[in-house]
């Protein structure tokens, strides 16, 4: 710095300002240092400047897989509104949920320097009595039932699978099969639960759970033994891809859709309208959740305190072509 100052003809205070990009530094001054910056091959030390100022602005995320569309667009989100803040992201897979992954994934995250972190959470680790975040840690945990202990934020499951369960039943169907996620998971137990309660409060007969990956392929083998149970005129799957294996299965069975079986999915993917048929599902705001992430933290970080409660984030239902009446039945 002391090296730029001199070839610039002005002092180390305005270099620093210069390249901490801040303002009231004369125009024709600032390009004269980028300048001289740029003979010198000059960088600024962001590890030395992190340290006297106390931040690294530098956001972790720890998550167990990157294989689910919810992950990566929650991820995606996460991303974009750090940017937006100033903040770099450090992503940390964890290749198996357990306390030690876990913890191994928020201690490589200290040792790599990190404001705060953000978890993504897609199954019930923090629900385990044994589970917990080291103490000390600004977080934010995604897609979790611990908001009794820790700040989180999530999509609306509940309500989602409510208004999914409740289209068909008003459609005039007498019950509804359900293809849920995989044991374990957050999301899939919280619309499982949803479905089952919509039924039983409608006075209907709830069918044996159908379990999936979350996959096509899970889905379209779900299909396979769904279309020959009689009586199944409506399926609300528990995420879009199972939704899309499902449809390949009834078509190959030769069941129509809708005109023989209404579906439903849940996450709107981009590809949920070009369907055949274009897919029914449940809408999630995957930016709202990011975003909603990203603050949290930065809040928790500014004011040094850790937040507690759960935030949900609304869903809708988007109505497309894969949902009508039951046969020989008009919508009621």
């Amino acid at each position: 710095m002391a090296d730029v100052a001199r070839l610039a003809g002005v002092s180390s205070q305005t270099v620093s300002r210069v390249s901490n990009g801040s303002q009231g530094v004369v125009e024709e001054t600032r390009q004269r240092v980028l300048a001289a910056m740029k003979e010198l091959g000059y960088r600024p030390n962001s590890a030395a400047r992190a340290l006297k100022a106390g931040e690294f602005r530098t956001l972790g995320v720890i998550l167990f897989t990157l294989s689910t569309t919810g992950n990566v667009r929650t991820l995606e989100a996460i991303t974009e509104s750090a940017a937006m803040e100033g903040y770099a992201i450090t992503l940390m897979p964890v290749a198996v949920p357990t306390q030690t992954g876990l913890h191994g994934a928020f201690t490589r995250l200290g040792e790599l320097a990190v404001d705060g972190i953000i978890a993504i959470m897609e199954v019930h680790l923090l629900d385990a009595a044994t589970i917990s975040l080291p103490p000390h840690i600004q977080v934010v945990v995604a897609d979790s039932d611990a908001g009794d202990r820790y700040s989180v934020v999530d999509t609306d499951q509940s309500e989602g699978a409510r208004m999914a369960v409740r289209h068909l039943i008003d459609l005039g169907h007498d019950t509804v099969w359900h293809l849920t996620g995989p044991e374990g998971s957050f999301a899939a137990q919280r619309r499982a639960d949803a479905w089952q309660r919509v039924l039983q409060e409608a006075n209907r007969t709830v069918p044996p759970l159908v379990r999936g990956d979350w996959s096509a392929k899970s889905g379209y083998e779900a299909g396979l033994w769904l279309a020959d149970q009689p009586g199944c005129t409506a399926v609300f799957a528990a995420n879009d891809q199972m939704a899309l294996g499902l449809l390949r299965a009834l078509h190959e069975r030769g069941k129509r859709v809708p005109q023989d079986v209404s579906v439903v999915g849940f996450d709107d993917i981009a590809d949920a309208s070009d369907f055949i048929p274009p897919l029914t599902t449940v809408h999630q705001d995957f930016g709202e959740v990011g975003r909603l992430c990203v603050q949290g933290v930065l809040r928790q970080i500014r004011n040094q305190t850790a937040d507690q409660g759960t935030t949900l984030v609304p869903t809708r239902l988007v109505m497309r072509d894969s949902t009508a009446a039951p046969p020989n039945r008009p919508a009621r």
